[in-house]
């Protein structure tokens, strides 16, 4: 059975709308239990968001890929994982589910349905540190891909860098918040990342062109057009 494109939409827009719930969720409730230890509510918030990703790719997985992320559909397209035409569809409905999540989110508990971020995270370091988590994102996934498909959810879960939807973090002002004004370079270096690693593994394994389609794990949409991938 192949999934038709609204349906795999439909799934994306799902599947990231509770990611940003867990993202945004556990960081509420980190930080509210913690006691003011910032490395204790960064702890929970990483361990539940990683175990909610798992489950959430294991999940949507199948129907579309569970990207989750524009940079991770971006990277898939530029390899014929999914068509280009698509493409816009996929970003469109994971920016929508972001912010359908921070909603909810702020909603279990009693904040307004959305706030300006004042978290500062901007500066070289941080910039790069972000290059650096969505180019080891993607790494594993083309890794994994292509030697451990099974692999992919648990992997990815354990490394989480983060895939949420930036633009999302930026309309809520707590814990997991990206002041506005720094949202752009956020962007640029994820986008440079998912490149880097995507052009490193391109070298490094010839069959990624082939193994494209089933990011991040096997789905319907992948299994006809694999046929026809160069090898």
């Amino acid at each position: 059975m192949r999934f038709s494109l609204h349906v795999r939409i439909a799934a994306e827009f799902v599947g990231t709308a509770f990611l940003l719930m867990a993202v945004v969720g556990s960081g509420i409730m980190g930080e509210q239990l913690s006691g003011g230890n910032a490395a204790i509510a960064l702890l929970a918030n990483t361990m539940a968001t990683g175990a909610a990703l798992v489950a959430l790719i294991l999940t949507f997985g199948p129907v579309s890929g569970a990207h989750f992320n524009p940079a991770v559909t971006l990277a898939a397209a530029s390899q014929r994982g999914i068509p280009w035409h698509e493409v816009p569809g996929y970003i469109i409905s994971q920016i929508l589910g972001a912010y359908v999540g921070v909603i909810c989110a702020h909603l279990m508990f009693a904040l307004p349905l959305l706030s300006s971020s004042r978290h500062a995270r901007s500066g070289i370091s941080q910039v790069f540190s972000e290059f650096i988590a969505t180019f080891g994102l993607l790494s594993v996934i083309w890794g994994c891909s292509r030697l451990r498909s099974s692999a992919v959810p648990f992997a990815v879960g354990t490394y989480f860098a983060n895939p949420a939807v930036t633009l999302a973090r930026a309309a809520t002002d707590t814990f997991s918040g990206i002041r506005p004004a720094d949202v752009p370079s956020f962007i640029a270096a994820q986008l440079f990342g998912a490149a880097g690693a995507t052009a490193l593994f391109r070298w490094l394994l010839s069959a990624l062109p082939v193994i494209a389609p089933d990011v991040l794990v096997p789905h319907a949409t992948g299994s006809r057009e694999r046929l026809s991938a160069p090898r």
